[in-house]
């Protein structure tokens, strides 16, 4: 199926390595144009590099709302433009509410709250100038049941999700459309450093009995980029082999 997104510009954060890359390589499988970043410069190169001519790859660390915005911003100038955002970014450190302070929340609020914010803002009047666009944002399963002992990520993640729908309201009859994705457990670098040679145990609790692949989630999103998904908006869609076990 052509999703209708040869030619079209995407700028894709934290998209060195695991579900960031995944959505910037299923973007340019089909034909569009990626800008990706990472912390490190050449890596962010090396990256845009696997991906094809026309590829882009700047330095961005996205734990700062300031280069949140400069990374968007670079990414339109380099791209000749911008049709695609997926906001992706570092999660927070772990922790329980009982081993935190007041003073970690906003670091973590920096890093996977106001940096989606500012993407979105640095993104959207382009998009609304071509009457057309797409934002996708990649949180958590946790925004709809809290993981334990990732209180910073669980809080922080939620504040996005209100966010995201708020703004794919007031924004639906403008041709973009804004949704975000909910990963479980991917075989991700993350989640192999936490779980380290005993992912069994890490796939055991999800129902289709193996892990998820990059690759799953990097699909996922590019449908909901395409021009088939013109109609869906507002939607916080899990990626999870059935982890979630909510009705609604």
């Amino acid at each position: 199926m052509d999703l209708g997104l040869s030619g079209r510009r995407a700028a894709v954060g934290a998209s060195t390595s695991g579900l960031g890359l995944a959505c910037a390589e299923a973007l340019a499988a089909e034909g569009a144009r990626v800008a990706v970043c990472g912390r490190e410069a050449d890596r962010a190169r090396r990256a845009a590099a696997g991906l094809g001519p026309g590829a882009v790859g700047l330095a961005a660390d996205l734990s700062d709302p300031h280069s949140a915005t400069a990374f968007v911003d670079e990414a339109a100038d380099a791209l000749g433009g911008l049709d695609i955002l997926v906001a992706n970014g570092p999660g927070p450190a772990p922790g329980t509410l009982g081993e935190l302070s007041p003073s970690d929340f906003p670091p973590a609020l920096a890093t996977s709250l106001l940096s989606v914010v500012a993407m979105c803002y640095a993104a959207l009047p382009r998009m609304r100038v071509a009457g057309w666009g797409r934002i996708v944002a990649v949180t958590s399963i946790a925004v709809r049941q809290p993981i334990p002992n990732l209180a910073l990520s669980n809080t922080a993640r939620a504040g996005a999700t209100g966010y995201l729908k708020t703004l794919a309201r007031e924004i639906a009859g403008e041709g973009v459309t804004v949704n975000s994705v909910l990963p479980g457990l991917h075989a991700t670098p993350r989640v192999e450093a936490v779980f380290g040679d005993d992912l069994a145990r890490a796939a055991s609790g999800v129902p289709a009995g193996e892990l998820g692949r990059p690759a799953d989630l990097g699909a996922t999103v590019a449908f909901l980029c395409s021009e088939q998904a013109r109609y869906l908006t507002g939607v916080a869609l899990p990626v999870d082999g059935g982890m979630d076990a909510h009705l609604l």
